[in-house]
């Protein structure tokens, strides 16, 4: 309860900070100002607003992970940003309310792990041994875990922006979303059966699907797993192209900067990927073995 008490207080301190950087700028008018300006301008300012409080809630509370706890809220508050300073076109509010689905899943996954109520994301802890230097590791709180992370939020949301700058739309094809729906199916879908396992493998729930030698072996290998080693990364990126998708179909602009927001995200599950599998392996001596069968994000048929 703590934690979320915290969480509560620093979405309403860096909202704050938000506005008064906006009353600051703006002069006697601020609406008039907010307007006037891009709304990926206005989104830059409330995610370096957000990433000042982070950072100085890391400090003060020794969590790092406070953006943890923003990745579902954020590129929402982002997402209805830009229907708001769009006039609630529908070009943006589709996407706005598909982000919002996306925000709603992830935030309950995240809640009912404990990320709320005091859970710290492990590999924070890791990094802390390996940079242990109290210089450096602000240095790399500040400069990765807040700010590169916020800074993704803005990039990947960003190809709202560009949907933005066309204006309104003639129509808006109901087939654009599909893919967005898809991979926020198959990413609950992940989810679920990594929860599912979890609660068995420690004996919250005793009725499971899993067999007992999946159980001893630690990690979960079958259902999407069998495809692949990380199908809720799939997932997540899939979200995030399938935005892309949506924007470059309704600007018929199919090559264009906010690529960068995804290529980004898709290279930092790479590396997360590459890192949290060295704790996994060190940890369960027949991960080798399913690392060697299974493909790592894109799903694919299983080596024998």
């Amino acid at each position: 309860m703590r934690i979320l008490i915290q969480f509560c207080f620093l979405i309403i301190l860096a909202a704050c900070v938000s506005l008064l950087v906006f009353a600051l700028l703006s002069g006697n008018n601020m609406g008039e100002w907010f307007f006037s300006i891009s709304p990926l301008m206005a989104v830059s300012i409330g995610a370096a607003a957000f990433s000042l409080t982070a950072f100085l809630f890391g400090i003060f509370t020794k969590d790092y992970s406070w953006v943890d706890r923003l990745w579902s809220t954020l590129p929402v508050l982002f997402a209805w940003g830009y229907a708001f300073h769009s006039g609630w076109a529908v070009n943006l509010l589709i996407p706005a309310v598909l982000i919002s689905f996306w925000g709603i899943r992830l935030t309950f996954n995240f809640s009912r792990r404990g990320g709320y109520t005091g859970m710290e994301d492990y590999r924070w802890a890791v990094l802390r041994e390996k940079i242990s230097h109290p210089v450096a590791w602000q240095f790399f709180h500040f400069f990765f875990i807040r700010f590169y992370q916020v800074l993704l939020f803005v990039l990947f949301t960003s190809p709202l922006q560009r949907i933005s700058e066309f204006g309104l739309v003639g129509s808006f094809p109901i087939w654009v979303i599909l893919p967005f729906l898809f991979f926020l199916i198959y990413e609950t879908i992940a989810d679920q059966q990594q929860w599912n396992f979890q609660r068995q493998k420690y004996g919250v729930d005793t009725g499971g699907p899993y067999s007992p030698s999946e159980l001893e072996r630690g990690f979960c290998s079958s259902g999407l797993f069998r495809l692949c080693r990380h199908p809720n990364y799939f997932g997540e990126l899939g979200i995030w192209w399938s935005l892309y998708l949506i924007s470059a179909v309704l600007t018929q602009d199919w090559w264009n900067w906010t690529i960068i927001g995804p290529g980004l995200l898709t290279l930092l599950f790479v590396g997360s990927t590459i890192f949290t599998e060295t704790i996994t392996a060190a940890k369960y001596p027949t991960y080798h073995d399913y690392q060697k069968r299974t493909s790592p994000i894109v799903p694919w048929f299983p080596g024998k």
